[in-house]
């Protein structure tokens, strides 16, 4: 007989086998597995009792039942004690606290800002690859070309009860809704109208959320473009959720696109997930604003920094909201002299909120670091006049912030309460423009730069929203250098032209006589952004990018007249490029310290550039300044003009240029000016005299006596020479 004490000792060596075995297993397992996805699958597995294997005295789990064909099934830890409160997690004070936070409100986790990656995502059967479950996510886009590899939705293979989308949160999450969509496409009608939800913390053991005795069924939507919000009755934690559509249009097929909503547990075990949190270490007011709410906050940074920065309105919404502004420069409210002047601008959609709120985190960002003595900050805020236009469609913004983050869809509070689009309601001054330099035997004058606006576009009964008269009689009234209009829904900087030049075309190559400069003011923004140029991120929709480092020329992408870039070059002197800041147009707000950090740091190098090229005076022979000088380079067709005081602004890259300045009445002056490497423009001023006639004419007006210009006189000569012949 073996005795209780060797039984014991052979038990012992057994586990210690068994437990050698199960680590060189696990170890062998982990090497097929990519690198960062190691650590995770190996905390996985060794943590796992840490969440549900020991329940407390207090604990209560959901009920289960057995499922046909299954032994038994995992149980999921159910949020509610029977006290009624939430067991705490292990571990420190933040962890408590990160905890509470999660517990008030969920957040969507994140298949619409590309949080969840891929390879998280999973279905029972696709029509396609471009219609995989990849392509489940809330307001993907599909674009016009609808093609194997990016459309708009994740389609079942087959059309029956069985079918699925599945998505991994890849640790335990208590899940609280579901948002649904339909097919995004211009040709079909694809959407389900019925479903059910159901978990797993295993993906092989799954338990259907019930509604009292029977399997729940959630109504999903009526047409495939506006979201449905469906809350589960009581938040239930597990790792897996997947959604089972049990009735769809039926004149179409099962597609769908989703978000789910859920709190990540914590587990400050788990280094996978740590490492790849994103916190921010900036005390800002990190939430949505509205209208109110924004004017308040305005206040705030003014009241903190009321020697650095100015609150003005450039005009009124067409429901009577006032637009906004926040000047930051040393002397506010003045322009001076050599100083150039900045513009960001956003809202001009009114449901691409991220824009919005980044102009009012720099706002509060840059008055702190002005106030702890920030040396980059303070040099920029002394030598430039720093402009911050967070919301140019108010009215817009107020409809998307009514119904949230999450279910505005695509496009709601996208247009002016008037239905126009103000970031294409431009004049086109393109047209005007190439017509004049194709057609050059016709003498139609027309400069290539400082374009008039045409008399239609005027009048009161042309479509100009009051929005963009606002912005176009702002343009005019401040001699702004470089400006940059922040967008949503994609992850890109374009530069203009934003039209195409070839008749019927909708995508073509155009660039500006600027193009060398466009690009590297593009690329300063993307290069400096978090996730722009990171070659291993997904697209946010159809487009890639990264074959241009996250730029694009504006008219390859697709065509626009009327765009604000364009007019804003061909109108003014100032190089304006349009900055799509993410994949998601209003994301949640919790969300924003991280968009915050992705774009911080582009948003101050962006301004910058404001300081990259020439610069200087234009004077006469009294030192006075001349206002309206023309600056003209060499080899580049699109010149620039002097501001009021004679001072000027001309952006370039590095390299050396044959500058001239030239002023109706006075004689042209030209010099050699080279750009360097070095942040700072170069100085090159100008002294330039007037001409014989504009002195002749200065002193007749002097005395009272009109100049006769040589014209008129040749003819009155050759008049009387007629009349002495006869």
């Amino acid at each position: 007989m073996i005795s209780l004490s060797k039984k014991g000792s052979c038990s012992s060596q057994l586990c210690l086998a068994l437990c050698a075995f199960g680590l060189a297993l696990l170890e062998d397992l982990s090497q097929a597995l990519p690198v960062e996805d190691q650590d995770y699958y190996l905390q996985e597995i060794i943590n796992r009792d840490h969440y549900y294997s020991y329940p407390g005295p207090d604990e209560e789990f959901s009920p289960f039942t057995e499922q046909p064909g299954q032994e038994e099934t995992t149980p999921l830890l159910a949020i509610k004690n029977k006290k009624g409160n939430e067991k705490m997690p292990d571990g420190d004070y933040e962890s408590r606290r990160a905890y509470k936070d999660v517990r008030e409100s969920c957040p969507p986790l994140g298949l619409e800002t590309l949080k969840i990656t891929d390879f998280q995502l999973h279905a029972s059967t696709v029509k396609r690859y471009g219609l995989g479950a990849h392509r489940g996510r809330l307001n993907i886009q599909a674009g016009v070309n609808e093609n194997d590899f990016y459309d708009g939705a994740w389609c079942a293979g087959r059309n029956d009860p069985y079918q699925w989308i599945e998505v991994d949160a890849r640790r335990l999450t208590k899940f609280t809704g579901i948002i649904t969509q339909g097919r995004n496409s211009l040709w079909l009608s694809d959407w389900v109208t019925s479903y059910k939800v159901m978990v797993s913390n295993d993906s092989h053991a799954w338990i259907t959320v019930k509604n009292g005795s029977g399997d729940m069924i959630f109504e999903g939507n009526s047409e495939k473009e506006i979201p449905v919000l469906n809350e589960l009755p009581v938040p239930i934690v597990a790792r897996y959720i997947r959604i089972n559509p049990r009735s769809w249009y039926e004149e179409g097929s099962i597609c769908m696109r989703l978000e789910i909503l859920g709190c990540p547990l914590p587990d400050p075990n788990n280094y996978y997930h740590r490492r790849n949190e994103m916190t921010t270490t900036d005390d800002l007011d990190f939430k949505h604003h509205n209208y109110k709410e924004m004017r308040q906050l305005m206040k705030v940074v003014n009241e903190m920094c009321p020697n650095i920065t100015r609150i003005y309105n450039i005009g009124k919404s067409h429901q009577g909201l006032k637009l906004y502004a926040v000047e930051i420069s040393d002397n506010p409210g003045e322009h001076e002299v050599g100083e150039p002047e900045f513009r960001y601008i956003a809202g001009a959609h009114g449901n691409e909120v991220l824009g919005r709120e980044l102009m009012l985190l720099l706002m509060q960002f840059m008055c702190q670091e002005y106030l702890a003595g920030n040396p980059r900050i303070t040099h920029l805020i002394e030598d430039t006049r720093i402009h911050l236009l967070p919301s140019v469609n108010p009215d817009g913004y107020e409809m998307a912030y009514e119904v949230g983050s999450e279910l505005g869809g695509w496009s709601l509070g996208r247009w002016t309460q008037d239905g126009i689009d103000i970031n294409n309601n431009f004049p086109d001054l393109n047209t005007m423009l190439w017509e004049a330099e194709d057609r050059k035997r016709f003498q139609r004058k027309v400069p290539n730069h400082h374009i008039p606006i045409p008399e239609w576009y005027l009048s009161e009964n042309a479509t100009v929203a009051v929005e963009t008269r606002a912005v176009i009689a702002w343009m005019e009234k401040n001699p702004f250098v470089l400006g940059g209009n922040l967008q949503g829904g994609e992850l890109v900087v374009a530069y203009p032209y934003d039209m195409v030049r070839s008749t019927w075309k909708t995508q073509e190559h155009t660039p500006t006589p600027d193009d060398h400069v466009f690009r590297w003011l593009a690329y300063s923004y993307a290069s400096t952004h978090r996730l722009m140029t990171d070659a291993r991120r997904r697209v946010c929709h159809t487009e890639d990018f990264q074959k241009e480092d996250g730029t694009i020329n504006g008219a390859s992408w697709h065509t626009v007249a009327g765009s604000i870039n364009d007019f804003s070059y061909l109108h003014t002197n100032c190089f304006e490029l349009s900055i799509y800041v993410g994949c998601d147009k209003y994301p949640h707000e919790s969300e924003l310290p991280e968009e915050w950090e992705n774009n911080r740091e582009s948003l101050i190098v962006f301004m910058e550039q404001v300081h990259r090229g020439i610069k200087g005076m234009v004077r006469d022979l009294s030192g006075k300044g001349i206002p309206n000088a023309i600056i003209s380079v060499e080899g580049v067709n699109h010149d620039i003009r002097t501001a009021s005081d004679g001072d000027y602004w001309r952006l370039l890259n590095p390299g050396e240029y044959v500058v001239t300045a030239k002023a109706e009445g006075y004689t042209s002056s030209t010099k050699n000016c080279a750009v360097g490497y070095d942040m700072g423009a170069t100085q090159c001023d100008f002294t330039i005299s007037k001409t014989n006639l504009a002195r002749i004419k200065e002193i007749m007006e002097k005395f009272g006596k009109q100049p006769i210009s040589l014209s008129i006189r040749r003819r009155r000569q050759r008049a009387r020479q007629r009349r002495q012949r006869r």
